[in-house]
């Protein structure tokens, strides 16, 4: 799918909100998972209903200058105006959505594209990993303690006002390290679950979560 592109960050809240709006003719379609994606020219919707195995995928040509939002709500109606003519037709919402998963296209024991990614998040703040110099990879390793201690000697020698350094910015990485050296003692995570290039659908939550960094 490539890149994908946004105009500016009120571009993903426009379309978080967008998604969320829609999320009644999810509801309607008994969906358990769900992901959304797009390129230059194209958008998708992958769903999972509850009990199957099946994925049923919606594809909508972009169009020109118009921003993934809006062309998710043109897919979203036209399959909202398919479902309510059908319920008006059969009096039944089951053959309705029935109707409307049978307009996409069935891909049978794939469902690793939209059952979500675990990821466990340590919870320390990045400007603390900042000011030591740290990765946050570094962060999972079983020498978290000694990383922690070695990185704040050399941040020390850089900084220290006794040595030239900025007292300010000194206390600031002193506050780093308090931190760091409590949470190596005792990690802890947030645990979040997603895409890194999709937003995803838990119909659990009945939200859409935007694509999560994995790296």
């Amino acid at each position: 799918m490539g890149r994908r592109r946004y105009c500016s960050a009120d571009c993903r809240k426009r379309l978080l909100y967008k998604l969320d709006m829609r999320t009644g003719l999810i509801q309607a379609l008994n969906v358990q998972y769900a992901t959304f994606y797009f390129s230059d020219y194209t958008i998708i919707m992958d769903l999972l209903p509850y009990g199957s195995q099946e994925i049923f995928s919606f594809f909508h040509s972009r169009s020109p200058g118009r921003a993934p939002a809006e062309d998710f709500c043109k897919l979203a109606d036209a399959l909202g105006n398919t479902w309510w003519a059908e319920k008006r037709r059969t009096n039944k919402r089951y053959l309705a959505s029935r109707h409307v998963l049978l307009q996409g296209i069935r891909n049978n024991g794939r469902d690793v594209s939209v059952r979500p990614m675990a990821k466990k998040i340590p919870t320390i703040k990045g400007s603390s990993l900042h000011r030591l110099k740290l990765d946050r990879s570094e962060l999972a390793s079983p020498e978290i303690e000694r990383i922690v201690k070695n990185a704040y000697r050399r941040m020390v020698k850089l900084h220290h006002p006794d040595l030239g350094g900025d007292a300010d910015t000194f206390r600031r990485i002193h506050q780093a390290y308090e931190e760091l050296s409590l949470w190596s003692r005792n990690p802890t995570f947030t645990k979040h679950r997603g895409f890194p290039d999709k937003w995803f659908y838990d119909g659990s939550t009945n939200r859409w979560v935007q694509p999560i960094p994995f790296s």
